[in-house]
């Protein structure tokens, strides 16, 4: 990996390293800027972007003619249009928003009004007899749905290092454990403090997700827009539960909500959540057991079958909402500052979206690149139930973890790759070590002898996120 150099003068400085921010620094990289990507973490998806729902969204149900909307549906073309190049996994699942009583049933019809006015032309509606053909281990309450056929299922950490890993493999660099912690604008260009030295640039664009309006602040003196977080929990079923679901399933939105969801994951599990729970803490985001139990209960309800598959693992995250449901975008092309902010639960989607945008911002403001002529496209490995696995393969592959199915080979290639894991929740996310049923219990260890030395942060101590 290139390290920066606190001499150079960037084009662009990048500051966050979740979705946004390495979809971001790809973009601006094959426009043929020098860009820096700045991480107050140890390593990409340190915060709100390591926990989601992992959905790749047609934006049916966004605002009509809203940024979110456009970025979405342009993030979602994009990314359908480089998978095969970057190696990255589509599981083809389609979406059903069901309807469990008169009210959500009749709630539809908006639904799908709205879906058509969004340029999602191929939704319908499926009576209960087509739902219960489609999916006939849910509930038989169930009233009837929408069908989204495009709604589908992504790996979300494949796809933003596989964003950041082509950016530096066509020039970009990174420096993590850069907390910025002071900002000036000399004539055209930005000087910045971190926790890891100084660094100048003529841009910025900020995609500090949940610092956002604090690092908008810190750069031009006020903020656009307040963070406030949202805690979402979730639970992981056992991988037995894919034979009860093979469609997304959403719940009718409330004005504050989208709602529950019971989907498939591409590793092979069911993913029952969010929940939405404000509060005020930007760090920590705890489980709680009732939450929990009545996520358990609620799919059960909807997909009785589940009731007696065990769960895996219980996660939260938080998504970085604001005082607004909109995106907050602010563009200061005088100062040379942009920030990409309040993207919550679309971000997955609306990341390669947002970094069009952002660019489309950024040439407003006279600055001028030769596009990369010949880009590099990585072929990253695949971590996804549904494709060839690596333990598949010829050659020695040691079983590490047999709960994952985790190999040896793909271990050693994660930690000598051009952006390796610094931690054990890094490892995790790129191989899927330790995160299945036995939870680590049985691996651990011999994970702990592969990484010794090659981990910033030994396994004893390392996250667990």
């Amino acid at each position: 990996m290139t390290q920066a150099n606190g001499d150079d003068l960037f084009d662009v400085v990048v500051i966050g390293a979740g979705v946004v921010g390495c979809a971001v620094a790809r973009r601006f990289t094959l426009e043929g800027a020098k860009v820096l990507l700045v991480e107050k973490g140890t390593d990409i998806l340190s915060g709100a972007s390591k926990a989601n729902s992992a959905i790749l969204h047609t934006a049916f149900d966004a605002p009509t003619g809203s940024l979110e909307q456009a970025c979405m549906q342009a993030g979602y073309e994009e990314y359908v249009s480089i998978a095969d190049r970057l190696n990255l996994p589509i599981l083809e699942t389609g979406a059903v928003v069901a309807a469990w009583n008169d009210q959500e049933n009749a709630a539809l019809e908006q639904i799908e009004a709205q879906a058509r006015a969004n340029g999602v032309d191929d939704v319908r509606r499926l009576s209960k007899r087509e739902l219960l053909e489609r999916e006939p281990h849910i509930a038989q309450g169930v009233m009837g749905g929408l069908l989204v056929p495009r709604e589908h299922v992504i790996d979300p950490w494949s796809a933003p290092l596989a964003y950041l890993t082509q950016a530096v493999a066509n020039g970009a660099q990174t420096v993590f454990r850069a907390e910025v912690t002071a900002a000036r604008r000399d004539a055209n260009e930005w000087a910045i403090e971190t926790t890891k030295g100084k660094f100048r640039a003529s841009f910025v664009v900020n995609c500090a997700g949940l610092w956002g309006d604090v690092v908008e602040r810190l750069f031009l003196g006020s903020a656009s827009f307040e963070i406030r977080p949202r805690k979402g929990q979730f639970v992981v079923f056992d991988k037995s539960a894919s034979a009860f679901i093979r469609t997304i399933l959403l719940p009718v939105p409330t004005e504050r909500t989208k709602g529950v969801v019971i989907t498939r994951t591409a590793f092979g599990n069911v993913l029952v959540g969010p929940t939405a729970e404000e509060q005020e803490d930007r760090v920590h985001a705890g489980v709680d057991k009732k939450a929990l139990m009545d996520l358990v209960a609620k799919a059960a309800e909807l997909v009785p079958a589940l009731g007696n598959v065990p769960v895996t693992a219980v996660y939260a995250g938080l998504r970085p909402a604001s005082e607004k449901k909109e995106y907050r975008v602010l563009a200061d092309s005088e100062r040379g500052f942009i920030t990409l902010g309040g993207i919550r639960s679309t971000g997955l989607t609306g990341a390669l979206g947002l970094a069009q945008h952002a660019f489309k911002l950024y040439g407003a403001s006279a600055f001028r690149h030769a596009p990369v002529a010949a880009p590099v496209w990585p072929c990253m490995p695949n971590i996804a139930e549904h494709r060839e696995r690596d333990w598949e393969r010829a050659g020695d592959n040691e079983i590490v973890c047999h709960c994952e199915l985790v190999t040896r080979r793909e271990i050693e290639a994660a930690l000598s790759s051009t952006l390796p894991p610094s931690d054990l929740g890094g490892l995790k996310r790129r191989t899927r070590a330790c995160m299945g049923r036995c939870q680590g219990f049985y691996c651990s260890a011999r994970i702990a002898e592969i990484t010794a030395d090659l981990l910033e942060t030994s396994l004893a101590v390392g996250t667990t996120s």
